[in-house]
């Protein structure tokens, strides 16, 4: 089996001129303006490929507020179903200052806790969903932080499921982005998240009157999420996500004094100073690759997913295409199997990859058909 890398220059001759001014590593200085961002920490990235946009400080560590519920939610939304329900301990109950007001004894669904934990950011409510799925509220951090890591957020450390103040329990904002982008592929987060206000209906005729603390569903046009967090350690923190067309950003702010005027500008710059561009389509016969002892001579490959990429639209940017292909394989070849990779890369750094594949199965040669042929 013989493999050729080949490398193919997409953009050619552009001069580099990164847009932002930031001091996080591997990012480059700007020269042009800065965009003005209080957070301490802030990061924007695109939820559908994960490549980051902006980055500020991106990497230290910091308490992260309620944004921890973000967490929560995607533990409990893949360890119960959100339809069973949840009967309030006193000890959930008692959890104090954000609150959703819950009562002990109170039988309300999962789904109406989450509701209450990511709308009205309800201590109470994170408590009760935490004993609800893992029977305490110390074995549901535990689920946490095996998530987190799982996740790739290693500089993440749970101490509880709300975000209130304790040692050991912080993020960073790539980190927070991470799990974030996590959560906006579960269909259910979504629609809880977006919603700016809800009543639950609870036994007895209690009702809670949820309303979302993230003033951006009303101040930014395309906001569709996520979670806001303020605590005097943690500062203001928002994650905010913002849906144009068929993209959609994702922007971490930390310890902000103004957290929805920095999202808003994140948001605004990913999408007027960047487009999506498919480099790589799926499905694409890429090229044929010769068969040797095959009932034919050779096979076509194909590339196996899109590599969908943002680029700066003044093209400042250098988009490369390296391919791996074998050139030469025995047969049997059977459809699917993997016969070489593209990898693009973003002014030097890896960006996306892909593998390329048989697009069809190709018999060995039977003994009597070598002496025909």
């Amino acid at each position: 089996m013989h493999l050729t890398w080949i490398t193919m220059p997409l953009v050619l001759f552009f001069c580099l001129l990164p847009a932002v001014v930031d001091t996080s590593p591997g990012l480059a200085n700007s020269r042009q303006q800065p965009l003005r961002i209080s957070a301490q920490s802030a990061i924007l990235l695109d939820v559908n490929n994960g490549q980051v946009l902006y980055g500020k400080n991106f990497m230290v560590t910091r308490p992260m507020a309620s944004t921890t519920k973000i967490m929560t939610a995607v533990v409990a939304l893949a360890g119960a179903d959100v339809k069973g329900t949840v009967t309030v301990s006193p000890r959930a109950a008692a959890v104090g200052e954000s609150s959703m007001y819950l009562e002990p004894g109170e039988k309300l669904t999962l789904e109406q806790l989450l509701y209450g934990a990511l709308l009205k950011s309800g201590n109470d409510a994170c408590v009760a969903i935490a004993e609800h799925v893992a029977g305490t509220e110390e074995s549901f951090v535990h689920l946490m932080n095996g998530k987190a890591v799982l996740l790739g957020a290693e500089e993440t450390s749970f101490c509880n499921t709300n975000g209130l103040p304790a040692t050991g329990h912080f993020t960073t904002a790539l980190d927070l982005a991470l799990l974030a982008r996590y959560a906006l592929h579960d269909q259910a987060f979504c629609r809880i998240v977006k919603t700016r206000a809800q009543v639950i209906e609870g036994p007895g005729g209690i009702s809670h009157y949820l309303k979302n603390t993230n003033q951006l569903l009303w101040r930014y046009p395309w906001a569709d999420g996520v979670k806001t967090g303020t605590t005097v350690a943690a500062g203001k923190c928002l994650v905010a996500s913002a849906t144009k067309g068929d993209r959609r950003l994702l922007a971490v702010i930390l310890n902000g004094s103004d957290r929805f005027e920095d999202a808003s500008r994140l948001l605004d710059y990913g999408f007027d100073i960047y487009k999506a561009v498919h480099t790589v389509n799926a499905g694409a016969i890429y090229d044929r690759v010769k068969v040797t002892g095959g009932v034919n001579e050779t096979v076509p490959v194909k590339v196996v997913k899109d590599i969908v990429i943002n680029l700066r639209v003044d093209g400042t940017d250098r988009l490369e295409k390296r391919v791996r292909l074998t050139r030469n394989i025995n047969a049997p070849v059977y459809e699917g199997q993997p016969l070489g990779e593209i990898k693009v890369f973003l002014n030097g750094n890896e960006v996306g990859a892909t593998d390329i594949v048989a697009s069809c199965t190709i018999k060995k040669m039977s003994l009597l058909q070598k002496v025909l042929n």
